[in-house]
């Protein structure tokens, strides 16, 4: 690799200088570097990827004129089933019951042994991201129409209630304590949720540090939530038990998803500019840049298998862009995806 430049160096220096509460940003060499690139193909758009490190699987939504959810062996990524005729954003599974639950409208269960379909659950709201809690054997079902959130009960997939956020969730987070955490891209918050009485029992603001935050992450020792923003464009580190800023670090562009690894103590945050930030804890309020990995355009979403530490994230090629109007929220137009060329992207050390 090359060694980064004088203007690199005083570029991070700079941004040393500006970020409050942190400590260091480092420069791109590091540990970690793409360990595969599996080019799996198939048509059709994508949005989350989901590692269950306990079954060995990676699930991949896939939508469009063949919509389903595509499976692949997680240590070979080798495909191995799929859940079809299922329009979904992502996936979720509860190991105790070998459930698995697709966020499309309505919700699909299904046997994560055999893929098969086992109901299908009509809620309302538009189904996009989930979160799967094993302390309490419950999936919580994010939509940016109200009800904003929909609990479910992995085990006969019931529903138990419904929660409004007053905004639009992106990326939630389980302390296995009794706390989940959810993003609130639109308020530009983080929205704390009772798991016993399933009601909003805190709202962490931004305070203008952050905002179109779009990625969450937790780490539950430490009790910091890392919320990984788009305006401007920078990870905000804050106190979980009271939602007090502690730090902020320039991540890149485009964030749409974050994980934390609990044995290592790092965060990752995957962009669409194809970079992947890793963000270290030192103590306190002292936060460090370990490494940006350079991923692939587009791959925005990510998950951690938890068995090796390895981060996978998903993307694809696409054709010059259509004349006209921007597409609905104001997003450049994308072009037709290339034929074969979706691919998995594996990183770890």
């Amino acid at each position: 690799m090359q060694r980064p430049s004088g203007l690199n160096i005083l570029c991070a220096g700079l941004a040393l200088f500006m970020v409050a509460g942190s400590s260091h940003v480092a420069h791109a060499d590091g540990p970690y570097r793409i360990l595969k690139t599996e080019k799996v193909g198939g048509d059709g758009g994508f949005d989350y990827v989901y590692a269950d490190s306990d079954n060995r699987n990676l699930y991949v939504a896939r939508t469009g004129k063949t919509p389903r959810v595509d499976v692949f062996n997680l240590d070979t990524l080798a495909p191995v089933g799929s859940l079809k005729e299922t329009a979904a954003h992502g996936v979720v599974t509860d190991t105790a019951s070998h459930h698995g639950f697709a966020s499309s409208s309505p919700i699909v269960m299904f046997d994560t042994k055999t893929f098969a379909p086992i109901k299908s659950i009509k809620v309302e709201g538009r189904p996009d991201g989930l979160l799967a809690d094993p302390s309490n054997h419950r999936v919580y079902v994010l939509s940016h129409e109200a009800p904003n959130v929909t609990v479910l009960d992995a085990k006969d997939g019931s529903i138990i209630t419904t929660i409004d956020l007053g905004g639009a969730p992106e990326q939630a987070a389980a302390d296995g304590k009794g706390k989940i955490y959810i993003d609130v891209e639109d308020k530009d918050s983080v929205a704390v949720i009772d798991t016993k009485t399933c009601k909003v029992c805190g709202n962490y603001s931004l305070n203008g540090k952050g905002g179109g935050n779009a990625g969450l992450a937790l780490d539950s020792k430490a009790g910091v939530l890392y919320v990984a923003c788009r305006t401007p464009q920078v990870m905000v580190m804050l106190n979980a038990a009271d939602g007090k800023y502690l730090a902020d670090l320039p991540i890149g562009r485009g964030c749409d998803g974050a994980a934390f690894n609990m044995k290592s103590g790092e965060c990752f945050s995957s962009q669409g500019d194809g970079t992947l930030t890793i963000i270290k804890h030192k103590a306190g309020s002292e936060f460090e840049v370990e490494q940006n990995v350079t991923t692939k355009v587009g791959a925005k979403t990510c998950t951690l298998d938890t068995k090796t530490g390895h981060i996978l994230l998903i993307a694809a090629e696409f054709g010059p862009a259509p004349e006209g109007q921007a597409a609905p929220g104001g997003r450049p137009r994308r072009g037709p995806l290339v034929p074969g060329s979706f691919s998995i992207i594996e990183v770890g050390k």
